[in-house]
């Protein structure tokens, strides 16, 4: 793996919390704040593919707003059929 180096600001407290958790796993900084990164960026990819595959959903259904969906929510939680 090619590696480039990067140079962060962070908050000392943020910085001692990290150094306390890596400790605790016996890993480097560094170890902790990529695996940190890449379970962050793969969390967002994930719910990007939630939200594409919601907003494919609206489009087949005709929805063309979250104010729909709302309502649509909102009359099926009280018993209500959608027009």
């Amino acid at each position: 793996m090619q590696t480039q180096t990067l140079n962060i600001a962070l908050p000392k407290d943020l910085v001692k919390k990290v150094d306390n958790v890596a400790r605790k796993e016996y890993r480097n900084r560094s170890e902790l704040i990529r695996e940190a990164l890449r379970i962050y960026l793969q969390d967002k990819e994930e719910w990007q593919q939630i939200f594409r595959a919601g907003e494919k959903a609206m489009k087949k259904m005709g929805i063309k707003s979250e104010e729909e969906v709302d309502k649509i929510m909102y009359e099926y939680r009280h018993g209500r059929k959608s027009s």
